[in-house]
């Protein structure tokens, strides 16, 4: 976040891409305007496993559990995109009951196993 409390945007264009899979994760992204596919690579053949459209949030898996980027984000359409760094992620998850953090943690932890099994 800068001195004046603003995130940071990124413009894409379709096709760029956000993250690739198998990255470290250090920030989630929230979608402005547009559209950007999550993609995971099955056997060299890219699998769209879904669309986030404006008012979404991708990436924020990697923050949670700090295991590497499950899929790959690329741009469906020209979008405009929010950085959520980990230190902005981290001060607002660490206001959120402990309960919460552990749902967190399971959900995905829940939503990685399915989410490899489903790609076998």
């Amino acid at each position: 976040m800068s001195a004046a409390g603003v995130l940071d945007r990124i413009n894409v264009e379709i096709g760029d891409t956000v993250f690739k899979e198998g990255e470290a994760g250090d920030r989630a992204y929230i979608v402005q305007e547009g559209c950007i596919e999550i993609v995971k690579d099955r056997a060299g053949t890219p699998v769209v496993l879904g669309t986030i459209e404006k008012g979404g949030i991708f990436g924020e898996m990697a923050l949670i559990d700090n295991q590497p980027r499950m899929a790959s984000a690329r741009a469906a359409a020209p979008s405009t995109i929010v950085v959520v760094g980990r230190d902005v992620f981290t001060q607002k998850i660490s206001r959120c009951d402990p309960f919460i953090r552990g749902l967190l943690g399971i959900f995905v932890r829940n939503l990685r196993t399915v989410t490899q099994d489903h790609a076998r």
